[in-house]
């Protein structure tokens, strides 16, 4: 191999301290200074996209809180409107079962007046049939006469006792 051989190192040492430097002065000069032009334009791009993100994010939370105020009113309105619905409907179920009563106590008045007055004329047939059953009974079992007056004054003593 000729790189071990030591009759020729001394020139391959030559050569390889050139070819360093050049390189070296290359790279620095060149190279080196677009790669780290092209690293601060990322760096820059993605601080610039860091804050357009954090501007969105801001953004972002300020919609979701306008729209939970919303969101919040809307609900209130809507029990406010349900609540004002339901008002409105014992109202009417409470006026609806006033006039219900009224019908029902006029009604019940009525029958109580009919059936006081049924009662009357029954209590006022029964007196004379228990008139007529009296008569007949102290006829047969007597066999007198009892005018009508009596047997009315004894049945009206019998019905209040």
């Amino acid at each position: 191999m000729p790189q071990f051989d030591f009759a020729s190192f001394v020139p391959q040492l030559i050569w390889l301290a050139i070819t360093f430097i050049t390189l070296y002065f290359v790279m620095s000069r060149i190279a080196l200074p677009r790669i780290a032009n092209v690293i601060e334009e990322r760096r820059d791009r993605i601080a610039n996209d860091l804050d357009q993100a954090e501007q969105l994010k801001l953004k972002t939370e300020e919609a979701i809180a306008t729209y939970e105020q919303a969101l919040a009113e809307a609900r209130a309105k809507a029990h406010g409107i349900a609540q004002e619905a339901r008002d409105k409907l014992s109202a009417e179920i409470e006026q609806e079962r006033s006039a219900a009563d009224k019908q029902v106590a006029e009604k019940t008045a009525e029958a109580e007046a009919r059936i006081h007055a049924s009662s009357k004329a029954a209590l006022e047939h029964v007196n004379e049939v228990a008139a007529t059953t009296a008569e007949s009974i102290v006829q047969a079992m007597v066999g007198g006469r009892v005018t009508k007056s009596e047997i009315s004054a004894a049945t009206r003593k019998a019905m209040s006792t």
